[in-house]
């Protein structure tokens, strides 16, 4: 017979799992999909859901930031509820920042440990929107084995690319390898083609599209020439499909072996060195290329945040998620496995994060001087803005319009966005 003591301590102990049980919440995150990301994102979850009893479900999103935007738009627009932790671009937070908890009375200073620049992103006054999650900056990849085939060095400027490009896709294709491509990038015409657009013209010296003060600065001869340079590249050293390619486009065609060079985020690294992969241990990663007489090139900064919906039932739980999934631990786990970029300065010094992603050490000077997109300065008119730029030159590239009247025509309408002020 159980003791009258021991029964109290075991009725003590159910009454308390079932409080425990009764205090659980289900939560729903939205996880990236490019890549890896879903998968990470997921494991990462589940655990901090092992760990505190929560149950975490997650909502599919599409691919393009384009379509997620407008559908992360619409509910919470809505104010659903039904979404309460939500992967946001670096350059939405302006675009949304009124459906967004604070998510400082929940941090307990955590944001500290991440980039100062990716901090003043996710910030609107004493509010913080988001936390960091992980970085982007463009990058070029290259075929290491096909340029020391053919005694090639890696492109430093946009011309050398060209001529490398043509010359080895050329042979390759002599040589029986009819679907060989020289330099993949993303031209569908999405905010993907707004990071390479603002990529061409800033290496080219033509400014950002729009300056820090507001100027819209487009229409100049250096814009018009990377415009120029880069519709040129259509039909010969790229594909004529590359005017419908995403991320996953440019990156699968070049993980089959049919490219020289992609301009892709840091994301594509593990999937290109997986087992299995066809052009594992044949791949190189350098800074993008510039053109000549420009002293550098330029690295778009992308990036994605975690943040919680102001509409949320469980705004606690779903703040401790966020911290859990931007914590070093879960960021050094992405980095080691799917190279993914951190936003903690001190992973970039981890010597185990160094050994699995060798070229991390040298791509922290390009995260620290990436060119950001015009969002902080447009605004809520930023993705009005990046449509008129990513459909102006998506004309260019498809030859339908000259640089010349796309820049003029692509001033005009980025002055009338504007109005008297962004």
């Amino acid at each position: 017979m159980m003791k009258r003591g021991a029964a109290r301590v075991l009725a003590g102990g159910l009454l308390g799992l079932a409080a425990g049980v009764a205090q659980a919440v289900t939560l729903t995150l939205s996880c990236g999909t490019v890549g890896r990301d879903f998968d990470f994102c997921k494991a990462a979850a589940q655990a901090w859901a092992a760990r505190t009893g929560h149950t975490v479900r997650f909502f599919t999103t599409p691919q393009s930031s384009t379509d997620l935007l407008a559908l992360l738009r619409q509910i919470l627009s809505a104010r659903s509820p039904d979404l309460d932790v939500i992967t946001i671009d670096v350059v939405w937070p302006g675009l949304v920042k009124d459906h967004l908890q604070d998510l400082r009375p929940y941090s307990g200073g955590a944001e500290q440990a991440h980039f100062a620049s990716q901090l003043a992103i996710d910030r609107d006054g004493n509010r913080l929107l988001a936390m960091p999650w992980y970085a982007d900056a463009g990058l070029l990849y290259y075929r290491r084995d096909l340029l020391e085939k053919y005694h090639e060095q890696p492109p430093a400027t946009w011309e050398a690319l060209a001529a490398t490009a043509a010359r080895i896709q050329d042979a390759e294709r002599r040589a029986g390898r009819a679907g060989m491509q020289g330099w993949l990038f993303q031209g569908r015409a999405y905010e993907g083609l707004t990071c390479n657009l603002l990529e061409w013209v800033a290496s080219h010296g033509g400014g950002r599209i729009v300056e820090d003060d507001g100027r819209v600065s487009v229409h100049n001869p250096r814009a018009q020439q990377a415009l120029r340079m880069a519709a040129s590249w259509v039909g010969r050293i790229s594909p004529a499909g590359v005017l419908n390619h995403a991320e996953e486009d440019s990156r699968r065609l070049f993980q089959d072996g049919n490219a020289l060079f992609m301009r892709n985020w840091p994301y594509a690294w593990a999937l290109l060195q997986a087992p299995g992969s066809p052009v594992a241990g044949k791949v190189g990663v350098q800074a993008l290329p510039h053109s000549a007489g420009v002293a550098h090139g330029a690295a778009a900064l992308g990036g994605w945040q975690l943040a919680v919906s102001r509409y949320s039932r469980h705004p606690r739980e779903a703040a401790a998620l966020v911290m859990h999934l931007t914590s070093h631990e879960v960021q050094k786990e992405r980095a080691i496995r799917g190279a993914y970029l951190p936003t903690q300065p001190a992973l970039y010094r981890d010597p185990q994060v160094l050994a699995a992603v060798p070229f991390f050490g040298s791509l922290y000077p390009v995260l620290q001087t990436a060119t950001p997109r015009p969002a902080t300065v447009t605004g809520p008119k930023y993705d009005a803005v990046s449509s008129a730029v990513w459909q102006a030159g998506h004309e260019v590239l498809a030859g339908t319009t000259p640089p010349e009247q796309a820049t003029k025509a692509l001033e005009q309408r980025l002055l009338q966005l504007r109005g008297r002020r962004w």
